[in-house]
């Protein structure tokens, strides 16, 4: 499999930035997560490098050899598309073998290649059908058979999930990943779900207003945030983000709450901000614990139970913050509780920057 490198390609459609100058390298049998809102440059990136897109500057290597120019036909890439573009004339059997075919290939060689990714992905069933007779899931599999029966260098997926509703969806996540892992396949991926990228990536790209957020493992993104956006998008719900002050180790949260900032953040906190004392608190809502003695207090403002736990909706003073809680909890809206942070997971911001600060011991 290859590795694909993105040296500061970017694409403009006049003087507005589709995709700013972005710098990626990713390597050979990665699986790499392309994941941002509606909008924010994932596909446009997709599309250039498998050049169904131009690029208005920068470079495209496959395996150190320079495509950036080249036809798709040219670049060895499969794609995967959300609407999975199979012929609705041909069986199954003729739409994977298509690829083959338009490349001259032998009929035993054909025969071979189809009767290999029919096994990998168990679809010898679905062979003599056409997809107009084919499940939404069953069309996804015989449309990943397509791409895979050429030995691509690199597989291209444009929300291949995104058509399917939420049991196929789950189903064909577990696929695609015992695909790759099978395959060894180099893979991008695009999605605006979190939790597609969080299970099935090696690494996560999160992209924004056309510009690459942080790029990190699905552990990176969700425990380190590199920004504000970050801490928002990822995560369900997202990173509780608290306007707060600093002084003298402490931190003022509305409510007339107070915090001890860990050691280990106290350097970045009072060098970080140049003498100013306004921060911003994060934390994810399973790094607060219920504690009868706990030092931080609020008012429940609703509860939801998710099944496997609760989710306390709480009051900080017009401020509100989300703790998971036990499943079992039960506490009416009003109620007043007290609960206490794990110090392992609190992040501090900048609120003018909008970056995460960097704590003691970190690179």
């Amino acid at each position: 499999m290859a590795t694909i490198e993105l040296r500061q390609i970017e694409k403009k459609f006049g003087e507005v930035y589709a995709v700013k100058p972005m710098d990626l390298t990713i390597s050979s049998g990665e699986f790499v997560v392309l994941l941002g809102p509606s909008g924010c440059g994932k596909t446009t990136t997709l599309r250039m490098i498998s050049g169904l897109e131009t690029v208005s500057g920068g470079q495209i290597f496959l395996d150190g050899r320079q495509v950036t120019w080249l036809s798709p036909a040219d670049r060895d890439i499969a794609f995967v598309f959300q609407f999975f573009a199979l012929y609705p004339h041909l069986t199954s059997r003729e739409n994977i073998a298509f690829p083959l075919q338009a490349e001259g290939a032998s009929k035993e060689a054909i025969d071979r290649r189809v009767k290999e990714v029919v096994d990998l992905l168990q679809i010898k069933h679905l062979l003599d059908m056409r997809p107009g007779k084919l499940s939404g899931g069953d069309k996804q599999r015989v449309a990943l058979a397509r791409a895979l029966v050429r030995r691509p260098a690199a597989f291209l997926m444009d929300e291949p999930l995104g058509a399917l509703d939420a049991d196929f969806r789950e189903s064909m996540r577990a696929e695609i990943k015992k695909l790759h892992l099978n395959q060894n396949a180099t893979t991008v991926y695009v999605t605006h779900d979190q939790i597609e990228a969080m299970a099935m990536s090696d690494r996560i790209v999160v992209m924004s207003n056309a510009e690459v957020q942080q790029v990190g493992t699905p552990a990176q993104v969700y425990y380190d945030p590199a920004n504000l956006f970050v801490a928002r998008f990822i995560g369900s719900p997202g990173m509780n983000l608290i306007s707060s002050r600093y002084a003298a180790g402490t931190v003022h949260l509305p409510g007339s709450n107070k915090y001890n900032a860990p050691a280990e953040w106290q350097g970045a906190l009072q060098a970080g901000r140049n003498g100013k004392d306004a921060v911003i608190l994060g934390f994810r809502p399973e790094a607060a614990q219920i504690k009868a003695d706990g030092a931080l207090t609020g008012e429940v403002y609703a509860s939801e139970l998710y099944g496997a736990y609760t989710m306390l909706h709480v009051n900080l003073e017009n401020e509100i913050i989300h703790i998971r809680s036990d499943r079992q909890s039960r506490y009416p809206i009003g109620t007043m509780v007290r609960f206490d942070l794990d110090p392992a997971m609190v992040r501090f911001f900048d609120p003018e920057t909008e970056l995460a600060l960097t704590r003691a011991g970190v690179s």
